[in-house]
C-alpha cells in the first residue's frame, strides 16, 4: 500500500478539505448531546423557557453547520476517490504499454481488463465511501468515550467489555471473508474471458451453431461467480448482526446499571440521557469502523491484483541502449535460439544463422508451425532471443532504443488489425502528420484506391470496431498502406496478401519495389508466387533453416521447395 499515497498527491487539497469537513462535523455532532443534557438538567428542571430556546437554537445551529460540512466532505471525498482511481488506472495502463508479448502472456486479457476496471473501481469506491467513516469514527468514538467517562466513569466501564467482544467478532469475519473476495475477483476474470472469446469469435460460433454450447459455458462460470459472491457477502453480512448484538447488549447494560444509579442518587436523568447519546455515538462509530474494515478487505484484494501488474518486470528493457538509429536495414541472425518460456523443454527456433543485406527482398516460406512469424518478431524486439544475437547494421538490437528501432521497422501482421475510427485515422497510424498526397500515394501503391471510392464516405468512412465494414482483402491493403506511410528501413509482410488475388498482389509488389527501393523487405508467404521474385528465399522447417537460395536454385536442388511448388502448380491447374 506504500505506493498508494503517490497516486493521491494531485488530490492532496481535496483530501485535506474532506478530512477537515469530516472531523469538524463530528465535533459539532458530539457537542449536541452536551447541549441537550444542559437543556434537560437546567432548563427543563427549572422551567426556564428562555434557556431552553437558547439551547435549542444552539443545537439547530450545530445541526445546520454539520449538514453543510457533511455535504462538503461527500463532495471532496468523491473528488479524491475518483481522482485516485483515475491515476491508478492511468499508471496501470501505462505499465501495460511497457509489457513485451511474453509479459502479456502471463496474464489473460480478460484478467487485465478486470484489473483495469473492476479492481480499480473497488479501490476508488472504498476511498470515496470509506474516507468519511474512517476519519469520523475514531474522532467520535474517542471523544464520546472521554465525555462518557467524565459523565460517569463507573458506567463507562461497560465499553471496556463491549469493545473486545466486537473486535474478536470482526476479526473472525474478516479472516473468513478475505480469501472469498480473491476467489470472487478470479470468477469475474473467467466470466469476462468467456464473454470476450464469444464476442471475438461470434462468426465462428454462429457458423458452427455452437450457441447452446457457449451458453452452457457461460452459465457454468456465471454460476460460479454467483455462488462465490453469495458466500462472500453472506459472511460479510454477519458484520451487522454482530454489531447489533454488541450494541443492544451494551444499551441494556447501561440502562440497567444507570437506572440503579438514579435510584440511589448517583446519577441524574439528564446525565443518563446524555450518556446514552454518547453510547450510541460510540457504538455507531464502531459500526462504521467495522464497515470500513469490510471495504478495506475487499480493496486490499483488488490492490494485490493491481500490484501484480504494476510490479511485473518487463522482459524487454533499454538497459543496453545507445543513441543510435537504424540507417540501412542490414540484418544478421547469428546462431539464434528462441523459446517462449524459459521453462519450455524445446526451442521454437534453433541455431538460426542468416544474413539479409540492406535493400534486399527476402521471402520466407515453410509449413504451418515452422516459426516464420516468430523469426521476424525478433527483429523489432517484440520478443528477445534466448541465445545468440540479432544485429541490424552491425549493432545488436538490444543496443537500439525501442522507439527508434520500432519506428524504423514496419510490420503488417498475419492478423490484420484496424481500429475504431475512419479510414484516414487508421492510415495516419503510420504517420500522424501525413499529408493527403502522401496518403493517396501509399493507397495507390497498396491498391487501396481500387475500392476507396466505393466506400460510403471515402477516406472519412467509419470502419467500425476492428474494421467490420471492409472485407479481409481490403483490410490487408489498408494495413499495407499504413506500413508504407512509415517509410521504414525494414518492411515485414507476414502473410499479409493471403486474401488478395495474385494480380493485385503483383501490383503491390511492383509498387513497393519502385516506392521503397532502399528498404529491406521480408515477405512471409504460403504461395511461392508471392516470393519467387525475391533476391533470396529462406525455407524454414520445424524452427530451423532448411535451405536458402533463389527461386531457380531451390527449384532445381531442394526437395521441400519442389514439393511445395508442384503441389501449388497442380492446385492452380485444378
Amino acid at each position: 500500500m506504500k505506493r498508494l499515497p503517490s497516486f493521491a498527491k494531485p488530490y492532496r487539497a481535496a483530501t485535506i478539505l474532506a478530512v477537515f469537513c469530516i472531523v469538524t462535523e463530528a465535533f459539532l455532532e458530539l457537542i449536541i448531546p452536551m447541549i441537550m443534557a444542559d437543556m434537560v438538567d437546567i432548563g427543563v428542571a427549572n422551567g426556564d423557557r428562555p434557556y431552553i430556546f437558547m439551547k435549542g437554537l444552539q443545537m439547530a445551529g450545530c445541526a445546520v453547520a454539520a449538514m453543510l460540512l457533511g455535504t462538503g466532505s461527500a463532495r471532496f471525498a468523491a473528488v479524491c476517490g475518483q481522482g485516485i482511481g483515475a491515476q491508478i488506472r492511468k499508471e496501470e495502463y501505462r505499465k501495460l504499454q511497457q509489457f513485451s508479448f511474453s509479459n502479456t502472456d502471463r496474464f489473460s486479457t480478460s484478467s487485465l481488463v478486470t484489473r483495469l476496471t473492476g479492481d480499480v473501481t473497488n479501490i476508488q469506491n472504498s476511498i470515496a465511501n470509506g474516507l468519511r467513516p474512517a476519519c469520523r469514527a475514531p474522532v467520535m468514538m474517542l471523544t464520546a468515550i472521554t465525555v462518557s467517562f467524565r459523565i460517569n466513569s463507573e458506567l463507562a466501564v461497560v465499553f471496556l467489555v463491549a469493545a473486545p467482544i466486537l473486535g474478536i467478532l470482526l476479526f473472525e469475519i474478516v479472516t473468513h471473508v478475505r480469501p472469498l473476495y480473491g476467489r470472487m475477483q478470479k470468477a469475474v476474470d473467467l466470466v469476462n474471458r468467456i464473454i470476450q472469446e464469444n464476442l471475438t469469435a461470434i462468426r465462428v460460433v454462429k457458423s458452427y451453431v455452437r450457441g447452446d454450447h457457449e451458453l452452457e459455458k457461460f452459465e457454468a462460470v456465471n454460476t460460479e461467480l454467483m455462488t462465490t459472491s453469495e458466500k462472500a457477502f453472506r459472511v460479510a453480512s454477519l458484520n451487522m448482526p454482530a454489531m447489533q448484538y454488541v450494541m443492544y447488549g451494551t444499551i441494556i447494560c447501561i440502562l440497567w446499571f444507570g437506572g440503579n444509579l438514579i435510584q440511589v442518587g448517583g446519577m441524574q436523568v439528564g446525565e443518563l440521557t446524555g450518556f446514552l447519546s454518547y453510547v450510541l455515538q460510540v457504538l455507531n462509530s464502531l459500526m462504521m469502523i467495522s464497515n470500513v474494515f469490510m471495504m478495506f478487505t475487499r480493496s486490499l484484494t483488488s490492490w494485490r491484483r493491481i500490484t501484480e501488474v504494476m510490479e511485473e518486470v518487463p522482459d524487454i528493457t533499454e538497459e543496453e541502449a545507445k543513441d543510435i538509429r537504424v540507417e540501412k536495414g542490414d540484418i544478421v541472425f547469428d546462431h539464434v535460439f528462441f523459446k517462449y518460456s524459459k521453462n519450455a523443454q524445446e526451442y521454437v527456433l534453433s541455431d538460426i544463422s542468416l544474413h539479409i543485406a540492406a535493400g534486399q527482398t527476402v521471402g520466407i516460406i515453410g509449413q504451418t508451425g515452422s516459426a516464420k512469424s516468430t523469426l521476424v518478431q525478433l527483429i523489432p524486439r517484440l520478443y528477445d532471443v534466448t541465445e545468440g544475437e540479432v544485429r541490424i547494421d552491425g549493432h545488436r538490437v538490444q543496443e537500439y532504443p525501442l522507439k527508434p528501432l520500432r519506428d524504423s521497422i514496419a510490420m503488417v501482421l498475419q492478423k490484420n488489425t484496424l481500429f475504431s475510427g475512419t479510414v484516414i485515422e487508421n492510415l495516419r497510424w503510420g504517420k500522424e502528420d501525413a499529408s493527403r498526397e502522401e496518403i493517396e500515394e501509399a493507397c495507390h501503391i497498396a491498391c487501396v484506391d481500387e475500392f476507396i471510392d466505393r466506400l460510403e464516405n471515402g477516406y472519412e468512412t467509419d470502419l467500425g470496431q476492428g474494421g467490420v465494414n471492409v472485407s479481409g482483402g481490403q483490410k490487408q491493403r489498408l494495413c499495407i498502406a499504413r506500413a508504407i506511410l512509415k517509410k521504414p528501413r525494414v518492411l515485414i509482410l507476414d502473410d499479409s496478401t493471403s486474401a488478395v488475388d495474385t494480380a493485385t498482389e503483383a501490383k503491390i509488389r511492383e509498387g513497393l519495389a519502385k516506392s521503397l527501393p532502399g528498404t529491406t523487405k521480408i515477405i512471409i508467404a504460403q504461395r511461392i508466387t508471392s516470393v519467387m521474385h525475391a533476391d533470396q528465399i529462406i525455407i524454414l522447417d520445424d524452427g530451423k533453416v532448411h535451405a536458402v537460395g533463389t527461386h531457380e536454385e531451390l527449384l532445381e536442388n531442394d526437395p521441400i521447395y519442389q514439393e511445395i511448388y508442384h503441389s501449388q502448380q497442380e492446385g492452380a491447374g485444378l
